[in-house]
C-alpha cells in the first residue's frame, strides 16, 4: 500500500494511494519518484470544492500566467471504481472536458485533492434524478451515433414515419440500458455526503485514486487563502511530494 507525501508551505499532508486503481496510482508515484512535481503550485484553490496541483508549467510561473494545461504527453485511461467516490479529501485525476475527451481520460499528471461540503439527502436524491437524466441522454446519444447511416437514409428518403418509430425504439432501448446498470449513490455514499461531505456531482466523471490520511487541515488552510480570478492563489503555494512507503 503505497502512501506519499506532499509538503507544501502550510504543512504536510499524507495520502494513500488504491491498489485497484493501477494506471493512476503507478504513474503518480513514478513522476513522484522522478521530482516532477517538485516546485509545482496548487495552482487552482476552490473554498468547499478541491485543491488542484500537478501543471509542470506552474515551477516558477509569473504571476497572472495562465497555468492548468500543462502535462506530459499522455494521458491515462479512466479507472472508475463505485466503491472510490468524491468523498472529502479524495485524490482525483484532473481532465480535460468531455466534448474534447469523450472517454474521460485522465490527465497525465495533474490532480486534485476534495474538501468539498455537506449535503442533505433531498439534495443527493434531486441528484441522482438529474444524474440518471443525463444518463438515458448520452445512451440515446451513442444509439444515435451507431445507427446514424440508417437514420441519415431515412432522412435523405424523407420517412418520416421510420424517423419517428426509430426515436422511440432508441428511447426505450435506451431506458433499458440505463435499468441494468443504473446511476445513483450507494447507502455508504449518503452516509459520507452528509456527514463528511464531499463533492458528489463528480462520481462516474473523474478517476478517484486515493484518499488523505492525514493533513485535512492543510487542505483547509489553503481552500481558505485568498485566489485571483483564476482562482489562483495570490501567494504561491509549491509542492514538493515524495514516497513514503
Amino acid at each position: 500500500m503505497a502512501k506519499i507525501k506532499i509538503e507544501t508551505s502550510k504543512g504536510d499532508i499524507i495520502v494513500r494511494l488504491y491498489e485497484d486503481t493501477p494506471k493512476h496510482s503507478d504513474n503518480f508515484l513514478k513522476l513522484a519518484k522522478e521530482g516532477y512535481y517538485d516546485g509545482t503550485l496548487f495552482h487552482r484553490v476552490i473554498k468547499d470544492f478541491m485543491i488542484q496541483g500537478g501543471d509542470p508549467d506552474s515551477k516558477n510561473a509569473p504571476k497572472g500566467k495562465h497555468l492548468g494545461a500543462g502535462g506530459p504527453d499522455y494521458t491515462i485511461e479512466a479507472e472508475f471504481n463505485k466503491a472510490h467516490f468524491h468523498k472529502r479529501g479524495a485524490l482525483c485525476a484532473a481532465r480535460l472536458g468531455d466534448e474534447v475527451n469523450p472517454g474521460k481520460e485522465s490527465s497525465g499528471s495533474q490532480f486534485y485533492i476534495v474538501s468539498g461540503e455537506k449535503y442533505t439527502k433531498q439534495q443527493l436524491k434531486q441528484m441522482e434524478k438529474q444524474m440518471r437524466q443525463n444518463q438515458e441522454t448520452t445512451t440515446f446519444n451513442d444509439l444515435v451515433t451507431y445507427y446514424k447511416k440508417e437514420i441519415m437514409e431515412m432522412r435523405k428518403n424523407r420517412d418520416r414515419a421510420g424517423l419517428q418509430e426509430m426515436q422511440e425504439r432508441l428511447l426505450k432501448e435506451a431506458k433499458d440500458i440505463c435499468k441494468k446498470d443504473p446511476v445513483g449513490f450507494s447507502e455508504e455514499q449518503m452516509e459520507v455526503y452528509t456527514t463528511v461531505g464531499g463533492t458528489p456531482f463528480l462520481d462516474g466523471e473523474y478517476t478517484v485514486f486515493g484518499e488523505v490520511e492525514d493533513g485535512m487541515d492543510v487542505i483547509d488552510a489553503i481552500e481558505n487563502v485568498p485566489t485571483d480570478n483564476a482562482d489562483r492563489p495570490s501567494d504561491d503555494i509549491t509542492m514538493k511530494i515524495s514516497v513514503i512507503e
